[in-house]
């Protein structure tokens, strides 16, 4: 009985095993099925696309960057393709030691491993990054013989920008770098994102950052179905990237590279207009620099080479720097007397040396004075006493509202990113530039020195240059502008960019006459005559010397015993020729003393370019730089024998209509970054 019923409690445990087993099962199968359920049911899309990804990678394919041309065809940026070595970061395990081993195969200096290294930081993507470029055809070919060793590196064909002028033209031209995290913060939270997907650079400065929608182009893409391990299986879908258009300046490089050169090791600045149309013909800031360094990375020494040095070749000095106009801003004081009524041409003062307001003396350049002087005599000697009265007798807002509508102190709207707007003082400026109250004052005495462009005043090269340009013009006003036309990579057709028109000043021609007429008698027996000797053509001008460093009430002004960066700048401001005026133009020369002496040669050099196409010998452009100003010196050249740095004159049409001369190692440059060989546009001398 007993045997009986343990074999009835062992069958029941048995069969109580057995239930939990079989719900266990059950309950598995359930999860399972519920399981299924959801990836299959619920999940599918969502898994379908990542399956569907696994399979089929998205390559983006970067457009080649449009190219720049001078307004005679001369290229100023171009495009070369050589091959990078690159890794993906997410693919690689060690990195270090990935490097490491790469390094016995391709060489990889410490600057490589240390601008990865920078990139990595800078870019939070998925996407490879270089470690090497510009590889030549023997490192290609060692790497690819091992390839299979390194996962996650790759070899690429990539385009590089190339200026093959070098530094000429640097601040105008601007650069490319790579792109930063803040540059793609901003791209990602733009309309443009996925137009830059794969593109590592971006203009950074110049016409290359202010044109980069034009310039970038379109990006492509390919569809390619891929094995497990990554690599490419076939194509599946694709569309080509369209590649940029391209900018014709409306800078002449020749003159640009021949002001460039009158310079020398100077520092200063020229901008010259076509008065016509707003055109600007040369767009010079001195020191320069050469920005193919940026291209691929700056290394650090030259970053600091550049960054400390007291030159400062990092700033546009025509765009943002800003000078004092000195005796350049007597034209547009008399404009204004004329034009207010405050002066009559024949009106005449006496100049004694000096003028008096309250207890200061206010002295003029010429001991013992200038004598009776009216308006011309004023101009052509540059009479500062008559300034100080003519000053004193506008007052300050009148001066401020007459010399705004000429763009001075004023943003003049130029197609570049950066312009500083410098100041033209009035009031209501003072109360609102400064903090404390006793400083926010306007005191009468500080409108003396205003008359003779000293003072607060402080405009760039670009405003006196637009300034004089108006003048020229008669009181015709547009605004400047560097790109001449955009041409569509596709049709070739060539969109003119006409210069805007601005309403034009309520100047009475006999007014505008009377300071044309005095500025050209400057140019025949004034300051600057002797840099006009035997011109065969009539111009305007007016000689500038600025202070830089504030003399002391009776101290003399002693170049010699000053230190070399605070001594005067040398300015002019000229127009040419006289009746018809064709170009315009302001320039400064730092810390060079007498405008005469200093800036007015390199005018005229500028005029025989462009009225009569005639560059200096190299006699005349040492001499220029020395401030000899007897011209002509030695035998002038016709322009178009002179070569360009790194262009033969023979083969400027074929540089134009060929690829680039790319450095060793590089790839063949493919067919879009060459200059299609299309009728361009109807572009000549300006």
């Amino acid at each position: 009985m007993t045997e009986l019923k343990n074999v009835e409690q062992e069958v029941r445990r048995f069969r109580l095993r057995l239930l939990a087993a079989a719900a266990f099962v059950l309950f598995a199968f359930g999860l399972l099925g519920a399981r299924l359920v959801y990836l299959q049911v619920y999940k599918h899309a969502e898994l379908s696309t990542q399956a569907e990804n696994n399979r089929i990678t998205v390559v983006p394919i970067v457009p080649n960057r449009g190219l720049i041309l001078d307004r005679n065809g001369i290229v100023l940026a171009n495009n070369y393709s050589a091959y990078t070595l690159e890794i993906t970061p997410s693919k690689v395990d060690n990195l270090e030691a990935l490097i490491d081993r790469l390094a016995t195969v391709v060489e990889i200096s410490p600057r490589d491993r240390k601008r990865f290294k920078q990139l990595m930081e800078d870019n939070k993507s998925f996407e490879s990054l270089p470690i090497r470029t510009k590889l030549t055809d023997e490192e290609v070919a060692r790497f690819t013989a091992q390839r299979f060793r390194f996962s996650g590196v790759d070899i690429k064909a990539r385009l590089f920008r190339n200026y093959p002028l070098g530094e000429v033209g640097s601040h105008l031209i601007g650069y490319i770098g790579r792109i930063n995290e803040a540059e793609k913060e901003k791209i990602d939270d733009s309309d443009d994102a996925s137009n830059y997907r794969g593109t590592q650079y971006i203009g950074k400065l110049g016409i290359e950052q202010s044109y980069e929608d034009e310039l970038h182009g379109t990006t492509g893409f390919e569809e390619m179905e891929t094995s497990a391990s990554g690599h490419p299986v076939r194509l599946l879908d694709s569309k080509p990237a369209r590649p940029g258009n391209a900018l014709v300046m409306s800078v002449d490089i020749r003159l640009q590279a021949l002001v460039e050169s009158l310079f020398g090791d100077r520092r200063g600045a020229l901008v010259a207009i076509d008065p016509r149309n707003g055109e600007v013909l040369a767009f010079v800031s001195k020191p320069n620099f050469d920005p193919n360094m940026f291209v691929d990375g700056i290394d650090a020494d030259n970053w600091k080479a550049l960054n400390e040095s007291l030159d400062k070749p990092l700033l546009n000095r025509a765009l943002r720097g800003t000078y004092a106009p000195g005796s350049t801003y007597k034209p547009f004081m008399a404009m204004a007397a004329l034009t207010l009524g405050k002066r009559t041409p024949q009106q005449t003062i006496f100049d004694p040396g000096y003028y008096n307001f309250g207890n200061h003396k206010f002295r003029d350049d010429k001991e013992g004075g200038h004598g009776t002087v009216d308006m011309y005599k004023s101009l052509v000697q540059s009479c500062d006493t008559y300034y100080y009265m003519l000053a004193n007798d506008l007052g300050v807002d009148a001066i401020h509202d007459f010399m705004a509508p000429l763009g001075l102190g004023q943003l003049t709207g130029i197609d570049m990113q950066g312009e500083l707007r410098g100041t033209l003082p009035s009031t209501e400026w003072k109360r609102t530039a400064y903090r404390k109250k006793e400083a926010q004052k306007w005191y009468a005495g500080e409108t003396i020195s205003l008359g003779i462009g000293q003072g607060y005043n402080a405009f760039t090269m670009l405003q006196l240059a637009q300034a004089t340009a108006t003048l020229a013009a008669g009181g015709e006003r547009f605004r400047p502008h560097l790109v001449k036309a955009i041409e569509n990579f596709d049709t070739h057709a060539a969109h003119r960019q006409v210069g805007q028109a601005l309403p034009a000043l309520p100047w009475k021609p006999e007014d505008v006459a009377v300071v044309r007429h005095a500025m050209y008698g400057v140019t025949q027996e004034g300051t600057s005559r002797a840099s006009f000797v035997n011109a065969p053509y009539q111009s305007g001008g007016k000689t500038g010397t600025a202070q830089v460093l504030e003399m002391k009430a009776n101290e003399k002004y002693n170049a010699k015993n000053i230190d070399e960066r605070h001594r005067d700048n040398a300015l002019y401001t000229a127009f040419a020729p006289l009746d018809a005026p064709r170009i315009a133009l302001a320039l400064v020369v730092e810390n060079a003393g007498f405008g005469a002496g200093a800036a007015a040669p390199i005018a005229r050099r500028v005029f025989d370019y462009v009225l009569l196409g005639l560059y200096p010998s190299e006699a005349d452009i040492a001499a220029t730089r020395l401030g000899q100003t007897t011209a002509p010196i030695g035998t002038p050249r016709p322009a178009a024998s002179v070569p360009l740095p790194g262009l033969t004159i023979d083969g400027a049409a074929a540089a134009l209509l060929a690829p680039a001369a790319a450095p060793a190692g590089s790839a063949p440059v493919n067919s879009a970054a060459v200059v299609p060989a299309a009728p361009r546009v109807a572009i000549g001398k300006p």
